[in-house]
């Protein structure tokens, strides 16, 4: 992946709905070519979709919070698999350095989020926890 194609990328996140002849003067390259371009970031796996986000999207969970938990043991999988079955959890990631899993979650309530925790707390295997709440959002990769 080039630099033109890091500045497609980059166009089509602002606007997945550009015209090829948007894209192309913004590139400063032909239609041609950057239909070309996106087809073969299809092709291989770079550009996954596209997809559009309602506004009923962005309202959805007005109570977000990011949950960074220490594990102990080798208890990982297990966990991961608990919190997925979560229907408050948004998305897991695992990570280095002093977490080992930082978990999204998002409810309707702070009351909500507070017994999402408590639940989260009691896995066996979960060492210490952290919370965040998000306050806002400037850009979401959804």
């Amino acid at each position: 992946m080039d630099d033109a194609d890091q500045r497609l990328i980059s166009m089509l996140r602002h606007d997945a709905r550009a015209s090829l002849s948007d894209l192309a003067i913004g590139l400063g390259m032909s239609r041609t070519t950057v239909r070309a371009r996106i087809e073969r970031l299809r092709a291989s796996g770079a550009i996954v979709g596209f997809t559009v986000v309602l506004r009923g999207d962005a309202a959805r969970d007005p109570v977000r919070g990011l949950m960074m938990l220490g594990i102990e043991g080798r208890g990982t999988d297990r966990i991961l698999r608990q919190l997925n079955g979560l229907s408050a959890v948004r998305a897991t990631h695992t990570t280095n350095g002093r977490w080992d899993v930082i978990v999204e979650i998002g409810t309707e309530t702070l009351e909500e989020l507070d017994k999402v925790l408590a639940q989260i707390r009691r896995f066996e295997g979960i060492a210490q926890s952290e919370t965040s709440l998000l306050l806002n959002t400037w850009k979401s990769g959804a």
